[in-house]
């Protein structure tokens, strides 16, 4: 039975996406990096740190270094979520319809803890979580599933008890290895990774996110 119900962040509970593209490509321009909307797209749902370090491997700069790059881009996406962050499409919806049930609430994010707080307090819902937690902890990021087996533990619930909703590959990949239930929102609906079908549904957008959707993953 589903006891828990946990919420990635970024790309699904706000659209802060495009504002973490804008970041990066102004961040890494700085140090001589002239990256397009496409490159930083393909890091989707990683961990900072781990994209930092992707483009360093790569294109290594002189300068700053990869965590001097890493605290200017958390610094200037908290920015933009503070000042321009929006809802996606059905939020309050499908948080009132997790919490339905007795089950409780989590939020669970590869994001830095000042990137959690930009958005929790732009959006007006710190209150609706009883955990949140932030991958920043973890020895590895999304796709390991780390974090969610640490939510899971924060929360006093099964793994196998739990219901992920998220909208990156990486994050769906990570809430199977934890034996999770997962309701898959991708981000480039209708025209997402077939590799989502490994999802236990697969909906456009949270305002699909029903009652009747969850009792029916309940079930099987």
């Amino acid at each position: 039975m589903l006891h828990a119900v946990i919420f990635d962040m970024d790309g699904l509970l706000i659209d802060s996406e495009p504002l973490w593209v804008r970041a990066e490509i102004e961040c890494f321009g700085e140090v001589g990096l002239a990256l397009s909307q496409a490159d930083c797209e393909k890091n989707k749902g990683l961990r900072i740190d781990d994209v930092v370090a992707h483009w360093y491997a790569r294109l290594p700069w002189s300068g700053p270094s990869p965590r001097e790059v890493e605290a200017k881009i958390v610094a200037r996406i908290a920015e933009l979520i503070r000042s321009e962050g929006q809802a996606l499409a059905g939020m309050h919806k499908a948080l009132a319809v997790a919490r339905e049930a007795g089950r409780v609430l989590a939020l669970a994010s590869s994001s830095p803890s000042p990137v959690i707080d930009a958005v929790l307090d732009r959006l007006g819902i710190r209150s609706v979580f009883d955990a949140i937690v932030s991958a920043e902890k973890e020895a590895f990021g999304k796709p390991h599933p780390g974090i969610f087996l640490s939510t899971a533990n924060r929360l006093g619930v099964a793994p196998t008890e739990c219901l992920v909703l998220e909208d990156s590959l990486p994050g769906l990949i990570a809430a199977k290895a934890a034996r999770m239930a997962c309701i898959a929102v991708p981000f480039d609906w209708p025209h997402h990774d077939a590799r989502f079908a490994l999802a236990d549904a697969v909906v456009p957008s949270l305002a699909h996110v029903t009652r009747q959707l969850i009792e029916r993953i309940d079930r099987q």
